[in-house]
């Protein structure tokens, strides 16, 4: 069953395509890898999927089994500057739960302890998030996403501008959601990570190249032909239309 289905999707990030009708579908428990060359539109879909952005046209449907969704952001949005604990950052992910008002209990505070722990973030909790390296802040938005619990998990560059030993450790967070039959959808840069990590992935030039298997949609031609998709590209056209078939 489709936990996210894509109908016809166009998005448009200052009046120009950034996707352009994609059509197709996330399977319920499928961990996905999103691709593509700088400005492919990876980081649109994402928070199209999320919420966060209108469609232009098209639609995204989530199936009603699919629950709660939890997104994380690239670190660059997150603003570390304000004065946030490491626990009160992670706390944040009851926030459904809790609402503007409600307080943590001591259960919770458990189950944030646990969470940090699970990421290898024990005896920081009164840390400043200002204090942290890249990794660790990064460690922390993951702990906060295990409170989300969250059937759809959506990543946004996971990975990006981290440590191999901070990336090893998130990733077998990865495959853990991926083993409790969560749906997960990260936005990646490394080719070679996603071969070994990710079963499906979606190859993006602002509409679709290729959506299945990652060996399949790896293929040299497929990569070759994003890339020429990619230099083709004119932000100053002025309307969006669909290319038509060869």
């Amino acid at each position: 069953m489709a936990a996210i289905e894509l109908q016809d999707l166009t998005v448009c990030y200052h009046r120009h395509p950034a996707v352009h009708h994609v059509s197709g579908r996330f399977d319920a428990g499928s961990l996905t890898a999103l691709v593509g060359p700088n400005g492919a539109g990876k980081t649109t879909l994402l928070k199209t999927i999320a919420g966060l952005m209108r469609p232009e046209s098209g639609r995204v449907e989530r199936s009603i089994s699919g629950g709660p969704l939890a997104y994380l952001p690239q670190q660059a949005e997150v603003d570390r500057t304000f004065p946030v604990r490491v626990m009160d950052m992670v706390e944040l992910g009851f926030w459904r739960r809790l609402g503007v008002f409600g307080g943590v209990s001591a259960r919770q505070r458990r189950q944030a302890a646990d969470a940090l722990a699970a990421v290898g973030l024990s005896g920081f909790e009164g840390r400043s998030i200002a204090s942290l390296s890249a990794g660790q802040f990064q460690r922390v938005l993951f702990a906060r996403v295990l409170l989300q619990d969250a059937a759809l998990i959506l990543l946004d560059e996971p990975f990006n501008a981290i440590d191999a030993r901070t990336t090893a450790d998130l990733l077998r967070v990865v495959s853990r959601w991926h083993g409790e039959g969560r749906t997960v959808i990260a936005v990646l840069h490394d080719l070679e990570q996603v071969k070994a990590h990710f079963p499906r992935t979606l190859l993006m030039a602002r509409t679709a190249v290729d959506w299945g298997e990652t060996a399949q949609v790896l293929r040299a031609g497929n990569l070759f032909r994003a890339r020429q998709m990619a230099e083709a590209w004119d932000d100053s056209a002025a309307e969006c239309t669909r290319e038509s078939a060869a």
